[in-house]
């Protein structure tokens, strides 16, 4: 029997993709065996509505540049030609939809993320769609207070099974909620919008090359003002 296709949607606006979100990509691909790693780049984020964000071009072009070399990495650009206020419980909706039974889906997701949960629209559906990934900083306790009992009873902490086969984690059955650390660097994409009207070294260290590049030759983030 052919062996079902793992696929990680991973959403934000990813203005810019920085090095925080690749790495993200790269071990939850090699933690949970993932197939195709899919970058899922918002047109505008409900919860960012009060922020200018970049182009879609340009946010499409930048992560173009840092995935180009991992076949493992892929972006859909659903979200991008869908409505202006997309929701993650609609984007997920749509790849289970589009994927069927042959795959397991897996929605990665910032621990930051996960204490609004309950916020999200119809929620309570959306952790039905897919597999949950909370990906967290070493140290940082999940709380599952927000989400009840029922909820919390299908989370899986696998903070220590780094090593591990990601084909070992049986997803068969109800979706489950995985807890990982795997994540060593914690950067903000706010963080590179300020490198980026500073020192060339900084922006360097927060991107990728080709990305630091890009943000130089189009001259992006040169008029943000954020602290």
């Amino acid at each position: 029997m052919e062996q079902r296709k793992r696929i990680a949607i991973y959403g934000g606006t990813f203005d810019p993709v920085h090095a925080g979100h690749l790495e993200i990509a790269r071990s939850v691909s090699g933690l949970f065996a993932i197939d195709e790693f899919l970058f899922v780049p918002a047109r505008v984020a409900p919860h960012k509505l009060a922020r200018v964000i970049s182009s879609s071009l340009h946010r499409y072009a930048m992560l173009t540049l840092a995935t180009n070399a991992d076949p493992r990495l892929c972006i859909s650009t659903f979200e991008l030609e869908g409505p202006e206020r997309q929701y993650t419980v609609d984007t997920l909706f749509h790849f289970r939809a589009r994927f069927g039974e042959s795959a397991d889906l897996f929605f990665v997701m910032g621990a930051d993320s996960w204490t609004e949960i309950t916020t999200w629209r119809e929620w309570q559906r959306l952790i039905t769609l897919a597999n949950l990934i909370v990906v967290t900083r070493p140290g940082y306790e999940v709380s599952i207070e927000q989400v009840g009992a029922e909820t919390g009873a299908r989370i899986i902490d696998v903070r220590d099974l780094t090593g591990e086969p990601g084909s070992q984690m049986s997803t068969s059955e109800a979706p489950k909620i995985f807890v990982t650390d795997a994540v060593m660097h914690d950067i903000s994409a706010t963080e590179v919008r300020q490198a980026a009207r500073g020192n060339r070294e900084d922006l360097d260290n927060l991107v990728p090359l080709e990305v630091a590049d890009y943000i130089r030759k189009y001259k992006l983030y040169r008029n943000t003002h954020e602290a």
